[in-house]
């Protein structure tokens, strides 16, 4: 299950890209993430790269350079194939052998001292120069719910004695989503209409949402599937997993309690998702895996969730910050202010037993598939995940700096969602961050 560590994790190592190197970066040559970009309004197709610095490196201008000349043997034929494209779709069907060859290569061309510097310079792009799709054709997305604390919380605020729900902590919960409506950070988008019942009316009303909420997810990013029929077995389950990326799963709070009975989410969730635009490789994470823990009062999990390299270091330790930014503070200059910080460490279901739970059944997974982790919260008020949470269900409107009140997200506000892996002595390796901006619902 887990990578071992390897000379690209080499905490000495350098970039000769300068702004690579500084303290607070989130893509360190240990980094290096994948994307898919292009220079801002200059009508050219999407392209594959890599975050270095403050610098995208253009795969296809990378190859052509003839710097991976020496590399031959390693950086085969199929991988240059497989980013020649415009998504992540061909390299996520390689083998997991086949990414950790692109990796090693990359990280020696872009070590400090490279022969090949002078070959690779032209093909770097400043990233504020690059605009973004998503990073892969997504066929499928399932959401999980693999945060307990975030399950209890939200239990509490309509079961006050019985928050969990008997199957909760034997089975990863999830349904499937709406793949269409997924779009990269920088996504804007009209607050959803739909059927919501008000407690003090009789029948159900229609019009905007009024409790529009965000939820702070880690993306997990599917490489090589099963086929139909087959199951993907937890100790393989990370070798068929590509990488993560952040994932705001917005909510309609008041269309979700209306819909959601008895079937499950629908409208309430399927308008907008928005997700960071970096894809952080499983490899890249290897240095910051945590041992998972099941509390000895809790039921253990069944055999096909369960191994060994799973208690030992199943978890990743990443931090999750949820910031806000209201109309007012942007006109005044304000930057985002933070509302919450968790960690996915605290997850009670791990990335591995997502992937062997949705395919016990014989569900064909494929590359580019995305599955969320569901709404991310840690044992404390402020390492809440979303607003329904921090405000107590909307009954403790939250202070921001600029003199203004939040019980839910208004029109015009942007949410701003960050996440990195760092400390120790270990470099940052981060995800960059995931922003969206809601619009006033269209005229009715």
């Amino acid at each position: 299950m887990s990578i071992s560590l390897n000379e690209t994790h080499d905490v000495a190592l350098r970039s000769w890209v300068a702004s690579a190197n500084l303290a607070g970066s989130d893509f360190p040559i240990q980094n290096l993430p994948y994307g898919v970009f292009r220079g801002k309004n200059n009508g050219e197709a999407f392209r594959v790269g890599v975050a270095i610095g403050d610098r995208i490196l253009d795969l296809r201008a990378a190859f052509e350079s003839s710097a991976f000349g020496g590399f031959g043997e390693v950086v085969h034929k199929a991988i240059v194939a497989a980013t020649a494209g415009s998504n992540l779709n061909p390299l996520m069907e390689l083998d997991a052998a086949a990414w950790s060859a692109l990796r090693m290569a990359l990280s020696a061309l872009l070590r400090e001292g490279s022969v090949h510097q002078s070959q690779l310079e032209s093909a770097l792009v400043r990233q504020t120069e690059a605009e973004h799709a998503l990073p892969a054709q997504i066929g499928d997305y399932t959401d999980f719910y693999a945060s307990v604390h975030h399950a209890t919380t939200i239990g509490k605020l309509f079961r006050p004695d019985n928050p969990l729900l008997p199957n909760y902590k034997w089975v990863p919960i999830g349904y499937h989503g709406r793949s269409s409506s997924i779009a990269v950070s920088g996504q804007q988008f009209r607050r959803p209409v739909g059927q919501t019942k008000p407690p003090t009316s009789d029948t159900p009303v229609f019009g905007p949402c009024k409790r529009l909420d965000y939820e702070m997810e880690v993306g997990v990013f599917m490489g090589q599937g099963n086929a139909i029929g087959d199951a993907i077995g937890i100790d393989q389950a990370e070798s068929h997993v590509f990488g993560l990326c952040l994932l705001n799963d917005w909510s309609a709070r008041d269309v979700q309690a209306w819909e959601y009975q008895p079937l499950g989410p629908f409208l309430s969730k399927n308008f907008a998702s928005t997700i960071s635009p970096w894809v952080v490789t499983i490899e890249a994470l290897a240095p910051y895996r945590a041992a998972w823990t099941r509390d000895a009062a809790d039921p253990q999990p069944m055999a096909y969730l369960d191994c060994a390299d799973l208690r030992d270091s199943g978890a990743f330790d990443v931090q999750l910050e949820v910031l806000l930014q209201t109309k007012s503070m942007r006109a005044a200059g304000m930057a985002p202010q933070r509302l919450s910080l968790g960690n996915f460490r605290d997850a009670y279901w791990t990335v591995s037993q997502l992937v062997a739970h949705h395919t016990v059944g014989g569900c064909n997974l494929r590359a580019g598939d995305l599955l969320g982790s569901g709404t991310l919260s840690g044992p404390t008020p402020e390492s809440a995940g979303s607003l329904l949470e921090l405000t107590a269900g909307g009954k403790q409107a939250i202070s921001l700096a600029s003199g203004e009140t939040r019980i839910f997200i208004e029109d015009g506000d942007t949410v701003v969602m960050r996440g990195w892996a760092g400390g120790d002595g270990l470099p940052r390796i981060g995800f960059g961050e995931v922003a969206g901006t809601v619009l006033p619902a269209r005229s009715l």
